[in-house]
């Protein structure tokens, strides 16, 4: 049998709801089928359902603009934590919709995969994509990743002043172990489910095929993606997708 693995998200303020995290809890039950844990680091465990390891999460010196921010994220490089093994990272606002258990197995055990982070195209014209990880999807190995805790550590402040987004400091910290996922295996909502405007407004969003996870970055969330989503500027708008509804239950 294969050892056990570990499921990690983080969950803080109002903005997603327990709901979030169950739902996700669900997901991965339905698309892993190795042995695995899923832990939440949050603010509160009000909601959570069994089967979710609810834990404070972790401790880390962050100014407060920044502790809202995906630079929280780089407390789950600390030595010290109730976790073991590999960990697949998660955000809340994933839709998982394939087969988990190769998140586990590819590449080698010590790297960091991680999503090769999506450009929009009229940025691509003049230029090769940049090589920044998006860090909706990442894998680490538990309390054996410190040197990111570390290297954060001495260079805080000018970590903070030069790096935007948070997820483009993670990768200069990980670079010498970084790999992307295949680009089919974790697919950007906006990037490649909705069509460019102005079909958005005409056509309804579609699941890539080959698709295991899509990320909804920015807005819509999943819900609001579900149910169409209208925003004051029209490129962003989309009409309903019930297949989130489908997967993200």
């Amino acid at each position: 049998m294969s050892d056990p693995v570990t499921i990690v998200t983080l969950k803080w303020g109002a903005r997603y709801g327990p709901e979030f995290a169950n739902k996700l809890r669900r997901s991965v039950g339905r698309h892993l089928l190795r042995p695995h844990r899923f832990v939440c680091f949050t603010d509160s465990a009000d909601g959570l359902e069994r089967g979710i390891e609810a834990f404070p999460i972790p401790s880390i010196d962050l100014p407060p603009a920044a502790i809202s921010s995906g630079w929280r994220k780089l407390c789950l490089f600390r030595d010290d934590l109730p976790l073991r093994g590999l960990c697949l990272f998660l955000d809340l606002d994933l839709l998982v919709c394939g087969a988990l258990d190769d998140f586990f197995t590819f590449s080698q055990p010590e790297t960091v995969p991680i999503i090769h982070n999506w450009v929009p195209w009229r940025k691509r014209l003049l230029r090769p994509d940049p090589q920044i990880g998006n860090s909706s999807v990442f894998r680490f190995q538990a309390n054996r990743c410190r040197f990111v805790w570390d290297q954060f550590q001495r260079e805080r402040e000018w970590a903070l002043a030069n790096f935007r987004p948070p997820q483009s400091y993670l990768t200069h910290c990980i670079r010498p172990r970084m790999v992307y996922w295949p680009d089919e295996w974790v697919r950007s909502f906006k990037r490649h489910c909705m069509h460019p405007f102005p079909l958005n407004l005409l056509l309804k969003p579609r699941l890539p095929a080959r698709a295991r996870m899509v990320a909804f970055h920015g807005r819509p969330d999943p819900d609001e993606a579900a149910q169409g989503y209208r925003d004051a500027k029209l490129r962003h708008r989309c009409l309903p997708a019930p297949w989130i509804t489908e997967h993200w239950r």
